[in-house]
């Protein structure tokens, strides 16, 4: 591992100035186009086949070896979230409320550095390809991650395995977090519209007064968890919008609630859809009242396969402790309740999703992904270069994952 840690760190200065000047230039979903254009011409100048604007601004680069059989993908996400930037760093976004919150820049940065190391070395036998995807933050079914196997991502360029890395704040910089089985929650969202007849505020008996019937809505909700998901599982039910009325003595004609609503196993995940449902449209005829119920699914649970993580665990010990950065490992980490689309090419494709700490020395600063004053750690890119270096060598040298 010390041979890439010293070519990696050679390379170090190069790619902090490069993901400075991604977060200086930050694109939203489906708008990467300078991003994926830089990362595109990066990759076919250190030899890499490159297709571009595959699910819209994606780009895959492929690397073959000698005759090996098997193939490895890894993917890094591109894109930034409106959000306005407040951090002050000499390297914030020029682009108005825009900014790189969560760390895709630091995403794409990492993969691009392994990738001038896994040419430089060419140590492998066999087919690595680099997905870098776009609108991972788009929050809806047809989200970079989805776009791209639509248009043939994984048929174009098959993998036999496919692996993630985030950051993660709060995690000591550098340590590789991993977890076999479901590691993020699918997330769904539901718009509940209340229909009732409005009337006089001081003549209630002459309405069907939907801002009632939403309360016991909202109070009805809660239960769904307590009461009907096994006390094993996970389900979260939370409320995030209410909306009725304009004026204190006026019933309104209709009200509005939208839901977020997480799930990690399938099973939960139908049972909420089917409670909500049944749940909102009882309690709205109990108050004499109709509800529309429109339930939209969004990502699904992530689940890492049990081999692939194992192999990747194996990987992250080896490179743990080395001068590159890395600050050990967690074996079987907590699961999040945020979601991520990285799960739909989990869906097509064994694999694994890892998280990388990136709270620095300092607390005060380590703030939150999709925080205004976030920043990706910079003492990350070498350990994170590093580690994608070392799970391809030994991939497409061991005879299987398992």
């Amino acid at each position: 591992m010390e041979e890439i840690s010293e070519l990696v760190r050679r390379n170090a200065g190069e790619f902090i100035a490069l993901r400075h000047d991604l977060h200086r230039h930050p694109e939203l979903a489906f708008h990467e186009h300078r991003t994926s254009g830089i990362v595109a011409d990066l990759l076919a100048r250190w030899g890499y086949a490159v297709e571009r604007n595959i699910g819209g601004t994606g780009v895959v680069g492929q690397l073959r070896r000698g005759n090996g059989p098997r193939s490895i993908g890894l993917r890094a996400d591109m894109d930034a979230l409106p959000i306005a930037e407040e951090t002050g760093l000499p390297y914030a976004s020029v682009n108005a409320g825009v900014m790189h919150a969560c760390g895709h820049d630091g995403h794409t940065t990492m993969l691009l550095a392994a990738a001038k190391a896994i040419a430089e070395r060419s140590r492998f036998e066999g087919t690595v390809n680099l997905i870098f995807q776009p609108a991972e933050e788009y929050g809806q079914p047809d989200s970079g991650a989805a776009r791209m196997i639509a248009e043939g991502v994984f048929d174009k360029y098959p993998c036999d395995a496919i692996f993630g890395m985030h950051n993660m704040p709060g995690l000591p910089q550098g340590q590789l977090n991993f977890r076999d089985g479901a590691m993020m929650a699918a997330s769904d969202n539901v718009i509940i519209t209340i229909e009732g007849r409005g009337g006089h505020g001081a003549a209630p008996h002459k309405a069907a007064d939907p801002v009632v019937a939403t309360a016991a809505i909202v109070m009805a909700l809660q239960t769904i968890v307590a009461r009907n998901v096994d006390p094993l599982e996970m389900g979260v039910i939370t409320v995030g919008v209410m909306q009725a009325g304009t004026a204190d003595n006026v019933i309104p004609q209709t009200a509005r609630l939208e839901l977020t609503v997480r799930s990690f196993s399938a099973a939960v995940r139908d049972l909420l859809q089917e409670r909500i449902t049944a749940l909102v449209k009882a309690q709205a005829a109990s108050f004499g009242v109709e509800a529309r119920v429109d339930y939209r699914r969004g990502y699904p649970a992530l689940v890492n396969t049990a081999a692939e993580t194992a192999f990747a665990r194996r990987v992250g010990r080896e490179v743990a402790g080395e001068a590159a950065g890395h600050a050990g490992i967690v074996e079987q980490t907590t699961p999040l309740t945020a979601s991520e689309d990285f799960a739909f090419m989990l869906e097509q494709r064994p694999g694994s999703y890892i998280f990388i700490g990136n709270a620095g020395a300092d607390a005060t600063k380590d703030f939150a992904l999709h925080s205004d004053r976030f920043d990706f750690n910079d003492a990350n890119i070498v350990p994170g270069a590093v580690y994608w270096t070392a799970l391809v060598e030994k991939y497409l040298e061991a005879a299987s994952p398992a």
